[in-house]
């Protein structure tokens, strides 16, 4: 299992030999809830296919994705900073599988190696800084950037050029309306960008996408290498 996910192959032989015992292999299928908002945290997840979703939701029901990861890293990514709940929903938007680790586990194996509590704490560094790079994008970039940007980010993570992805949840992870998701598809697929049909999206040419999507993608990904490396080395398998 430890070469499945970044954060578990990174790990001291030590450090993982501790927890091998207690890593739970787990299907994640798609809409599977790894937590929800206010509930008390039960288990570390480290999955090794499938993409995860962070959404929050606003007091009138309206919800926006703030992040994502896959075998890159671990949910919740607060867990080296002692939260005990959080105050948005973690939902499998690609499915795939890993493992998983009771959260009080993990907190005392954090407290017997600061080792690995430094990476963790490294990981929840990348990812508040991916959910502040999407605050940025939904500022500043136009819908069909941020679609690119979002098509992009699933690549990174899945095997191959095909992705799931209903127009609801492209539509949650934009914040914006189905219709606005559906003339944007339009855009990147009159660009010979992507090809979109029945809730896939294939990604056609990856190198104009990136410079479709112009400087909405990018920075994460830099700040992930600075602390780990490529993402796409454990998360690119096969095209």
């Amino acid at each position: 299992m430890r070469n499945q996910n970044k954060l578990l192959a990174l790990l001291s032989l030590d450090d993982y030999a501790a927890l091998e015992p207690v890593l739970e292999p787990i299907d994640l299928p798609q809409g599977f809830v790894l937590s929800a908002p206010g509930e008390p945290l039960e288990y570390c997840y480290f999955p090794f296919s499938g993409v995860i979703s962070t959404v929050v939701t606003s007091p009138s029901g309206k919800r926006t994705e703030i992040g994502l990861l896959g075998r890159e890293g671990v949910s919740p990514s607060s867990i080296a900073l002692g939260a005990a709940d959080a105050p948005y929903l973690v939902v499998m938007q690609v499915p795939g599988h890993g493992a998983r680790v009771p959260i009080g586990v993990m907190r005392r194996m954090m407290e017997a190696s600061p080792p690995l509590k430094r990476l963790l704490t490294r990981w929840a560094h990348v990812a508040l800084s991916q959910a502040a790079f999407t605050a940025l994008s939904n500022a500043i970039h136009p819908v069909d950037e941020r679609l690119a940007r979002w098509i992009l980010m699933c690549h990174d993570r899945v095997d191959g050029d095909a992705i799931d992805l209903t127009h609801e949840f492209l539509a949650i992870m934009l914040s914006v309306r189905r219709p606005s998701v559906t003339v944007a598809l339009h855009v990147l697929e009159g660009k010979q960008l992507i090809y979109s049909h029945r809730g896939t999206i294939i990604v056609r040419d990856r190198k104009a996408l990136e410079q479709f999507a112009v400087d909405s993608y990018g920075g994460a990904e830099r700040e992930y290498e600075r602390m780990f490396g490529d993402i796409q080395d454990i998360t690119r398998k096969s095209a």
